[in-house]
């Protein structure tokens, strides 16, 4: 296989431009500010907010959420249109896009244990651990330390979207189960009712890049596995990465 230096992605009901929120100025500011007060490492500690940028309305609990503030695992984000959310929690980096509504469980307030995304979508990257889960409506899905990307449709009946960026997921919906091994982005469907006898049905590669798993990777001192390997595959949900396909190098797009 050839190299390929481009991986483009597809949308539905998502913008470029949306996409792209890794780009701004304001956050690459943000973000090298926030890095170098302490990082993931100081939040964790409580020395510091563990919120790297806030855009637009985001709402804690119901209540308006400022960057002085703290997102704990227990907590419920919804964030307004124009809106979006980046935080980490442990040694876990988080963005949630406009739009959504997500809440975070667990037994302890410093290491997020659940995720719920109850609509909207997020880009999540997570470090090693058992017994954690990402939950959807229409599917549940066990991790172990991963980079993952998951929304909901709400005008197509809760129809759950989950993508399997690189890492190990034990992805359930129904009486159906799977294991799905990645090292390339590995996407299901989640259907609301069964589609050719199926719940759990392959999906293609939308609405996320590999720029932004990388940014939240980097969040949390992690690497994507295309980085670790230096290799990227086709970028079609199958999962798999390319046999000779160099990665580009760093600024390069998918």
């Amino acid at each position: 296989m050839t190299s390929q230096r481009h991986h483009p992605h597809q949308l539905l009901g998502r913008s470029d431009q949306e996409l792209a929120w890794f780009q701004r100025r304001s956050l690459m500011q943000a973000a090298a500010l926030w890095i170098a007060s302490g990082g993931w490492t100081a939040a964790h500690a409580q020395a510091r907010s563990n919120i790297v940028e806030l855009r637009g309305d985001v709402l804690r609990n119901g209540e308006p959420l400022t960057a002085q503030h703290t997102i704990t695992a227990n907590d419920r984000i919804e964030t307004g249109p124009g809106s979006t959310a980046v935080f980490t929690v442990g040694n876990s980096a988080f963005m949630v896009r406009q739009n959504s509504r997500v809440a975070l469980e667990s037994e302890t307030p410093t290491a997020a244990r659940v995720l719920r995304v109850l609509s909207g979508a997020v880009a999540s990257v997570w470090g090693k651990g058992t017994d954690r889960q990402i939950v959807l409506p229409t599917a549940t899905a066990g991790i172990r330390g991963t980079g993952v990307y998951a929304e909901v449709f709400p005008e197509q009946g809760m129809r759950g979207y989950f993508c399997n960026c690189y890492g190990t997921v034990d992805l359930a919906a129904g009486n159906e189960s799977m294991v799905s091994q990645s090292s390339y982005h590995q996407a299901f469907w989640a259907e609301p009712a069964p589609r050719n006898g199926r719940l759990l049905t392959p999906a293609g590669a939308i609405n996320h890049t590999d720029d932004e798993l990388e940014f939240l990777a980097g969040l949390v001192n992690q690497r994507t596995a295309w980085q670790v390997t230096g290799r990227k595959g086709t970028k079609d949900g199958s999962g798999g990465q390319a046999t000779g396909a160099a990665y580009g190098p760093p600024g390069s797009k998918d």
